[in-house]
């Protein structure tokens, strides 16, 4: 099995591209294949363009860009997406490449006089959000519940995508990052059994 691994951070030193990293090596260990798709490293314009919206709305061709993520995407058995939680939700780059790539006639049908037809039923996606606060600030707020709303639920299953695993690897500045590495690799391990990886 393959999974395309996507990271969002600017510093290739961060967590977060160890995070990913060590999906990566649970993958390689279990005997599947992936490929990281470094958004920053790689220059991905986050940028909703006039092009862009010509997609959602009159099905015209995507741009050559968002269709080699869409090919990516197509080859890959999973979906991985280890970010830092920014303003309690997605980093831009990473909201841009969603808006962008998970686009009207690919991710979903839709138009003005016909319900969302859900295109993405065959694919897992596995969600590994790294915060600085902890679990008390996340729960105090209700910070987890309007990101598992917003993130799994609001694109994810709208187009019919199945979130196997969420995690929030927070207090990530405060002594877990360690625990937050091995949690990685045992989701990358764990990436294509049968049961259900939740946090």
């Amino acid at each position: 099995m393959h999974a395309l691994i996507v990271v969002a951070h600017h510093d290739p030193q961060s967590l977060t591209h160890a995070i990913a990293a060590q999906v990566a090596a649970g993958l390689g260990a279990a005997g599947h294949t992936y490929e990281i798709a470094d958004l920053a490293a790689e220059g991905f314009d986050p940028r909703y363009s006039v092009a862009d919206h010509r997609v959602h709305r009159s099905r015209a061709t995507p741009p050559a860009d968002v269709l080699a993520e869409q090919a990516r995407l197509d080859r890959a058995d999973a979906l991985v997406l280890a970010f830092p939680i920014y303003w309690w939700s997605l980093p831009g780059l990473l909201k841009g490449w969603i808006d962008r790539v998970f686009v009207n006639g690919w991710a979903i049908d839709y138009g003005p006089d016909t319900p969302v037809v859900k295109k993405l039923h065959h694919m897992q996606v596995h969600l590994l959000a790294l915060g600085a606060a902890d679990h008390s600030a996340f729960d105090r707020h209700g910070y987890a519940k309007a990101m598992r709303t917003q993130i799994d639920y609001g694109i994810f299953d709208y187009c019919g995508a199945r979130v196997v695993t969420s995690e929030l690897l927070l207090d990530s500045e405060g002594g877990a990052a360690q625990a937050h590495l091995q949690t990685a690799n045992a989701v990358g391990r764990r990436l294509f059994e049968t049961e259900t990886v939740a946090g």
